[in-house]
């Protein structure tokens, strides 16, 4: 370095060199980290899916199954995953959920991606397309419909975190849907769009969720009304994202045990035996790639606040 510069402009050159040295080596070993956390994703996956569902012009679809007991035919409930992936988590919801007469499926979206890692499951949403995603719940309703304990023309669908996202998404894509059930997912809120929904909308999100903001929760219900679409829009307060933690908690009662509550009350009604509504609209072909905001903000939630982790 130039002796016959000052020694303060030395120190700081010197000092700016080893912070951007140290930034890039970090940078390198977070990129390095998100293929290595996704190592062992076949194993957790086959530690808790129990079916192999048929692919419908595309890869077959692993998922877990929990099943009331009775022969049936049962109300259906498809139970998509937050953005870990697929865990023991949601089978255990699934079961829980089971426990109230409904055949609960809890697919692998990801198609074999699961992990504990928050810049794995950034990558996880990122790198799956909503028509993806799609493509995968069309294979669980079609084989819904060939299972002799199901009623397949009462199916409902909900999910957590990217999975109310992605709920929200398919009943857009498949209106024959009787009812969505989004828990603090980042919504549509075009209401010329939601038209398209026959069946009515469960939306439940947390007051101090730092990755949806209450403005776009209010006007997810402003679109949703504007849209003529029967909906209950309920704001829990104080609550973080991902609040809905355990099986356990649920059953412990506090807010997530009203939460739970709240959607086992709506499909009670949703799902009940009732003649199929005429159509109101029809599905909007649109981009559905996740916002990159939306994204980190959901990373950083998951990361300092009080929220479900696998």
């Amino acid at each position: 370095m130039d002796a016959s510069r000052p020694h303060w402009l030395r120190v700081t050159v010197r000092i700016l060199l080893w912070t951007l040295a140290v930034v890039v080596g970090l940078g390198a070993l977070l990129a390095l980290s998100v293929p290595i956390a996704g190592i062992g994703s076949k194993s957790r996956l086959d530690a808790v899916t129990n079916v192999t569902i048929p692919g419908v012009g595309g890869p077959d679809v692993k998922a877990y199954v929990a099943r009331p007991t009775g022969p049936g035919p049962h109300p259906a409930v498809i139970m998509v995953h937050e953005f870990w992936g697929l865990h023991e988590d949601i089978a255990r919801k699934a079961d829980l959920l089971a426990e109230e007469g409904y055949v609960v499926v809890a697919p692998d979206v990801f198609r074999g991606s699961t992990t504990g890692w928050i810049p794995r499951a950034i990558y996880q949403v990122i790198s799956t397309p909503a028509e993806q995603v799609n493509d995968d719940l069309d294979s669980v309703n079609a084989w819904l419909s060939t299972q002799a304990d199901v009623d397949a023309q009462r199916t409902a669908i909900a999910g957590f975190c990217f999975g109310g996202r992605a709920a929200m998404l398919y009943s857009l894509h498949n209106p024959k849907l009787k009812g969505t059930v989004v828990f603090y997912g980042n919504p549509p809120l075009d209401a010329k769009r939601l038209r398209a929904l026959q069946g009515p909308v469960l939306g439940i999100f947390g007051g101090a969720d730092q990755s949806i903001p209450l403005a776009d929760v209010a006007a997810f219900e402003r679109a949703l009304k504007q849209a003529n679409v029967e909906s209950t829009i309920t704001v829990y307060p104080d609550q973080p994202h991902a609040f809905i933690e355990t099986v356990d908690a649920i059953k412990a009662g506090g807010v997530q045990g009203q939460a739970w509550s709240q959607m086992l009350r709506f499909l009670e009604g949703a799902l009940a035996a009732r003649p199929a509504p005429s159509s109101s609209g029809s599905p909007q072909a649109t981009s559905d790639r996740i916002g990159w905001s939306y994204v980190l903000r959901l990373g950083m939630s998951h990361l300092i606040g009080h929220s479900s982790h696998p």
